[in-house]
């Protein structure tokens, strides 16, 4: 998956938000985004217990 990005770039990344948000916020924003992640997997962990007979008869 990030087999084209090196320590360099990721460092370059770091320092770049670093200067945008500042360095208080950059926890929340990482605090954030990993319960949205948590919250999109969960939902779609329990979107697929739905019944799969029910797509084929749509229409």
């Amino acid at each position: 998956m990030f087999s084209g990005i090196g320590v360099t770039e990721i460092l370059f990344i770091l320092a770049l938000l670093t200067l945008v948000f500042g360095a208080k916020r950059i926890p929340e924003i990482a605090r954030g985004l990993g319960s949205g992640i948590r919250n999109f997997k969960g939902a779609i962990r329990d979107g697929s217990d739905d019944d799969p007979g029910d797509a084929g008869n749509a229409g």
